[in-house]
């Protein structure tokens, strides 16, 4: 496979009609106002059409070749892939897909930096938060070092966001568990730890573990959604 940078006309690119991905308004709004910012955008990788003379056809950056058509672009920056069809599937399938998880510490050293220097609304018109969540995460203490839950392991992070409405059911159901299940002491059974040396975060930890634990004994051979949707 020869990878070649060129710049090929918009009017010259074909959108793959077998395209997987598709990305929110909100999303795609961020998109072009990150490129009318900086003028940069990652190139749009593609291949010769199989079936026109002079065409490309886009395998990867469909929203990019959408958001330059709105800005004004007449051209774009492609990488040029020698690919098959089988190739071309698999790459549909998989490049917008493959991906890692944000490491919290850095993620937050990233959000503090450019809180500092960008209001949290203008910053959230272009990045994936909302400023609420912006917020919240700039606000997020990590701890100095991880927290000893027993001798064994160690807590991990887990940061997502809900609506008021969803913060009191789930609030509820974990001092339910707490005052009930765990209550004696611990469960008895869920940590090591001396009653005395618990904490409040390790408590609410075993409480959400608790819960997952009562719902996955219930549901062994898969999920009732419609049920489960309609108790949301």
């Amino acid at each position: 496979m020869t990878n070649s940078i060129q710049s090929i006309a918009l009017d010259k690119l074909d959108f793959h009609p077998d395209n997987p991905n598709k990305m929110s308004k909100v999303n795609f709004g961020k998109l072009v106002r990150n490129i009318e910012r900086s003028g940069r955008y990652e190139p749009l990788t593609v291949r010769p059409c199989p079936d026109k003379a002079d065409y490309f056809q886009i395998i990867n950056g469909h929203h990019r070749c959408h958001a330059l058509a709105k800005l004004g672009y007449k051209t774009a920056d492609c990488i040029v892939w020698d690919i098959d069809d089988e190739e071309t599937d698999i790459l549909l399938a998989t490049l917008n897909r493959l991906g890692g998880l944000d490491e919290l510490a850095k993620k937050l050293k990233l959000l503090e930096r450019l809180s500092k220097r960008i209001v949290v609304g203008k910053l959230a018109k272009l990045l994936p938060q909302t400023a609420k969540q912006i917020e919240r995460l700039t606000n997020l203490k990590m701890p100095s070092a991880p927290a000893n839950i027993n001798a064994k392991c160690f807590a991990n992070p887990l940061v997502f966001f809900v609506s008021d409405k969803q913060q009191e059911r789930i609030e509820k159901a974990l001092s339910l568990v707490e005052s009930t299940v765990l209550g004696t002491p611990f469960g008895g059974r869920l940590t090591a730890e001396p009653k005395a040396e618990i904490t409040r975060a390790a408590k609410r930890a075993a409480a959400l573990t608790h819960i997952a634990g009562y719902f996955l004994r219930r549901t062994p051979n898969g999920v009732n959604r419609s049920k489960i949707k309609s108790e949301i």
